[in-house]
């Protein structure tokens, strides 16, 4: 079933208007209060919502809002983050009505900076595989990715004008892709996970959606107190490494298509794009990826695997028999190989900012039952670095397509400024 486009909200353009009096953060919660009263149903981005009390914060606190740096932006949380005052569920029936005792770190973050939790946002079951309700707001018979569907898919359909995600395999930048929005996944510990239900402690990491590039990188800096804002300026014109990996074959000929017009584009606007091979040892890198996931996830989770077998899902099951078999000695392989691999790969961009690849191997499958593939996001989430989901492509049934900017670990306003100038030159191109 294809659905209508909806009007992205923009947290940035959003902001300004604040800052110009045109609009207040009360009345930015009636926008995405309409949008979600008119999508919600077919969607089904979010698990809980709390619209009024939303607007009674907006209300009362808006003067210190409207001086906040988020200017009273409202925000869904995916739910693996921990919150005091909503239920946190983890999507799993084993933690029905859970009520944590306080904020994920992120989550006092994001309030500090003066955004407003309007609700929780459907993840797949402990951010593995299990899905949940959400549909692509695109065409509803479609993934919209995962495990941050809700949020990817909340904000693709202008419910909220800023979603958090997480990522542990392809998690932020995949949904992003296959619902058509900007999706930003900072460098490993740039944001802190306490509070985030764990994964792999070795992965996970904080994501954000918005609706291009300026907003995910406008919320990030609001809420990190880091400058990574890159609407002030024109974006200074990348040196782009493209990066085709040993997978290339996977990607369908609307990717690979998709890669070409932006390399194309790239080099229109007036940035050096060379094709550059990546070393084998980061082949190796790329297949330790999942080890280490597994033997963490084994741990993370063992509570769950002992005591509430029954209440998990078949998959997330399946996935925790399989990790229960990784040894001790494969795990510290895994890891050996990925301490080699990091220095590989920052002599291999010594002389780019960053890498052009796609950001999944094709537009989102069709079905909800699954969330698609994540081998091309495995290598970058190990190896910490800054990725960015760039939207403003589709295939030929008009699905959202999304190139990736990985940038240098450490190197997040680079990331963020080059993947602007890629979306720009996007928008450009004839």
């Amino acid at each position: 079933m294809l659905s209508r486009p909806d009007r992205l909200l923009s947290c940035l353009d959003l902001a300004r208007r604040v800052e110009g009096g045109e609009i207040t953060p009360e009345g930015i919660v009636d926008l995405c209060a309409a949008a979600i009263a008119a999508r919600e149903d077919e969607v089904g981005a979010f698990t809980y919502l709390d619209i009024e009390g939303a607007k009674k914060r907006a209300r009362e606190e808006a003067k210190h809002l409207a001086a906040a740096p988020l200017r009273g932006m409202p925000v869904g949380l995916k739910d693996i983050y921990d919150t005091y005052d909503m239920p946190t569920e983890y999507g799993s029936a084993a933690y029905k009505g859970h009520r944590p005792a306080s904020d994920a770190a992120p989550v006092s973050m994001l309030r500090r900076a003066g955004g407003i939790i309007l609700g929780k946002t459907v993840t797949t079951e402990f951010a593995h595989q299990q899905t949940g309700k959400t549909r692509n707001p695109h065409n509803l018979e479609h993934t919209p990715g995962g495990s941050s569907s809700g949020s990817a898919a909340a904000v693709a359909a202008g419910m909220v004008p800023l979603a958090t995600g997480s990522q542990t395999a392809g998690s932020v930048i995949r949904p992003g892709a296959f619902c058509g929005v900007a999706a930003f996944k900072p460098s490993y510990k740039l944001i802190p996970t306490i509070g985030m239900k764990c994964y792999a402690w070795s992965l996970d990491t904080f994501g954000i959606y918005g609706a291009g590039v300026a907003d995910v990188a406008f919320a990030t800096a609001a809420m990190s107190g880091r400058d990574l804002r890159v609407d002030r300026a024109a974006p200074p014109t990348p040196r782009v490494a493209l990066v085709h990996t040993h997978i290339w074959a996977d990607a369908s000929a609307d990717m690979q298509n998709a890669i070409d017009v932006t390399a194309r584009a790239l080099r229109a606007a007036g940035a050096s794009v060379k094709e550059t091979t990546l070393p084998p040892l980061l082949e190796d890198a790329w297949r330790a990826h999942r080890t280490i996931m597994l033997y963490e996830a084994a741990r993370s989770y063992a509570f769950e695997y002992d005591h509430k077998r029954d209440l998990i899902g078949p998959k997330t099951r399946d996935m925790l028999d399989e990790a229960a078999k990784v040894g001790v000695e494969t795990y510290d392989d895994a890891r050996r190989i990925a301490k080699r691999a990091r220095p590989a790969l920052a002599d291999l961009m010594a002389d780019h900012d960053v890498i052009l690849t796609p950001s999944a191997p094709g537009a989102a499958p069709h079905g909800i039952g699954a969330t698609g593939v994540a081998s091309f996001n495995w290598l970058w989430t190990l190896m910490g670095a800054p990725c960015v989901n760039v939207p403003g492509l589709s295939d030929g049934a008009g699905m959202p397509l999304g190139v990736q900017i990985v940038g240098r670990f450490g190197r997040d306003r680079a990331a963020l400024e080059a993947a602007l100038f890629t979306e720009r030159a996007l928008a450009r191109r004839s």
